[in-house]
């Protein structure tokens, strides 16, 4: 069985995903301000590792937990829901199908538990 990460074209393709996913994210007043202080540059590699992982490609996330990355932020669902907005947009503009963006955003949805609140 293919996973998404192969069919979606595997790291470089999730690359670009994520460089236009941040630039919603930081053009978004909801949430660009929990982005202030972060190195984007090291914050993109994170996040290219942590999905391509998530979609089925191969474990190269070293970052923190979660619950532990998130720590002290106190996010709330309308922040989850802006974030999960913005990764359905820059998957939705790479041409991906609807039904695969839901399956990424259930996916997503399983770590709500470890984002919130914290």
């Amino acid at each position: 069985m293919t996973t998404l990460y192969e069919k979606f074209g595997g790291e470089d393709v999730i690359a670009k995903v994520v460089d236009y996913f941040y630039g919603l994210v930081l053009a978004d007043e909801t949430v660009n301000h929990f982005f202030e202080n972060t190195d984007m540059e090291k914050q993109r590699k994170h996040q290219t590792k942590f999905i391509s992982f998530a979609l089925g490609g191969p474990n190269q996330y070293s970052g923190q937990s979660m619950a532990k990355a998130h720590e002290g932020m106190n996010l709330q669902p309308v922040h989850f829901n802006a974030i999960a907005t913005h990764l359905h947009d820059a998957l939705a503009h790479f041409g991906v199908s609807e039904t695969d963006i839901d399956q990424v955003l259930t996916h997503v949805s399983s770590l709500k538990d470890d984002i919130l609140y914290k």
